[in-house]
Formats: structure tokens, C-alpha cells, sequence
């Protein structure tokens, strides 16, 4: 529900939303692809602190598909890690929480309220970014 108000009924394959927290913290989400099922979208911070970028690994990336039928999303990547399993053993060989999974979708939650709490919107039209 809380993707839905995200993408304000704006499903373009293209389109983006970018939401400013701070002078130093904002998160983009745009649609990569949108079916007569689904829609596939990125999610990512971009942080700028005292004018450094910061890199790429330290900054949250998530992959979702929302499920129009279902009303669903399920976060297909996090932080280019694919299919994150429901359950891992512990300890593994990537040292993935136990309820890894879990811990993901609290955290896209986490995300997507902090967003439409404290975000300003920007749309950009652009769509070629």
C-alpha cells in the first residue's frame, strides 16, 4: 500500500520520483517495467555528504516488484544480492541473517515511510536518467 502512494498511480515504465529528506539525503524510485501483473522498480538513496558522493556500495539499492493482483511487493534485489531466500542456515557462507528476508522488507517499510513522512516529492519527467 505504502508503494502505491509512492507511485501516486504514475506506472510509466520511465518514470521517477525523487524524495528529498535533507540537503544530504534523498531516494529515487523509478519504474522499470510495468505489465499487465506487475510493475519493476528500483529504489535507491543518493547521498551527498559535505559535497562527497558517497559510493555506490554504501548506498541502499533495492529492486521491487509489486504485484497488482495481490497487492503485493516483494524486493527482488538488495544491494545487488539476488532471490534473497526466506530462511537461511547461520552461519553461512555470506553470512546472511537467519530471516535475511524478513530484515529486507522491514527495512523497504522503513524506507517508503521516512519517504512519504518527511520527503518533498520532485517528479522527474526527464524519464532518459
Amino acid at each position: 500500500m505504502l508503494l502505491l502512494r509512492i507511485l501516486a498511480d504514475k506506472e510509466q515504465v520511465g518514470e521517477q520520483r525523487c524524495f528529498f529528506i535533507s540537503d544530504f539525503l534523498s531516494y529515487r524510485v523509478k519504474v522499470n517495467e510495468v505489465t499487465k501483473y506487475t510493475t519493476l522498480m528500483t529504489i535507491n538513496q543518493e547521498a551527498n555528504i559535505h559535497g562527497y558522493n558517497l559510493t555506490e556500495l554504501f548506498r541502499p539499492k533495492m529492486v521491487v516488484r509489486l504485484y497488482h493482483d495481490a497487492r503485493m511487493a516483494e524486493v527482488i534485489s538488495n544491494q545487488d544480492v539476488q532471490q534473497i531466500k526466506p530462511r537461511y542456515d547461520y552461519p553461512n557462507e555470506k553470512m546472511h541473517l537467519p530471516n535475511e528476508k524478513q530484515q529486507v522488507n522491514y527495512f523497504l517499510k522503513e524506507w517508503l515511510q521516512l519517504c512519504l513522512k518527511l520527503g518533498q516529492v520532485h517528479l522527474d519527467i526527464s524519464r532518459n536518467s
